[in-house]
């Protein structure tokens, strides 16, 4: 007989072992779903003329989007997820899919570097906001020892900076300690 955890309410608490997906209703269906193929490299794993599921690794959706062509856009006003994030594995990754994006007429409406991490921000076909980023610190000593001091307590959002002032100084070869301070050091 199969072995189970005793069910109660007294149990401790548990954290989620992962994000799993993201789903949003839409009036630009085709657009979105063209949208996110681009910039987050997914794939559609199935889909039709109402849902369709995507995903950009092997988890069976990160994705979904729910065609409602009556829906309003958002303004702005209302409550509701600020934006999504998603960490590159290096700089290199960030500005390659920068420039990959640029040529599909893509930009970011935002580049900032966080301190935390160095940013940019897009803006999906329905007004939805996608970071990609990439961290700057290796060790969480190192975070935490910045989220303790003065910068951050001085500046929480971070610096704006050109993409394509990183792009040229990271093809000059600029040491990643110099890169990663861009707009603080300006």
């Amino acid at each position: 007989m199969e072995r189970r955890d005793e069910i109660s309410s007294n149990s401790a608490p548990v954290a989620p072992r992962y994000f799993a997906h993201a789903v949003f209703r839409t009036p630009n269906y085709q657009a979105m779903i063209d949208w996110y193929g681009k910039v987050l490299n997914a794939h559609i794993v199935a889909g039709g003329p109402m849902l369709t599921f995507m995903s950009f690794d092997d988890e069976h959706h990160r994705l979904a989007f729910i065609n409602q062509p009556g829906l309003k856009p958002a303004d702005g006003s209302q409550a509701g997820v600020e934006h999504l994030a998603y960490g590159l594995a290096d700089l290199g990754e960030l500005l390659n899919t920068y420039a990959r994006l640029k040529s599909c007429d893509i930009a970011p409406v935002w580049c900032v570097n966080h301190g935390l991490t160095i940013s940019m921000y897009f803006q999906d076909p329905d007004g939805n906001r996608v970071e990609l980023q990439v961290d700057n610190f290796d060790t969480v000593e190192e975070l935490q020892g910045w989220f303790k001091g003065p910068e951050f307590a001085q500046n929480p959002i971070g610096k704006s900076y050109d993409p394509e002032e990183l792009l040229r100084l990271y093809a000059a070869g600029t040491p990643r300690a110099e890169l990663i301070r861009i707009g603080f050091d300006a």
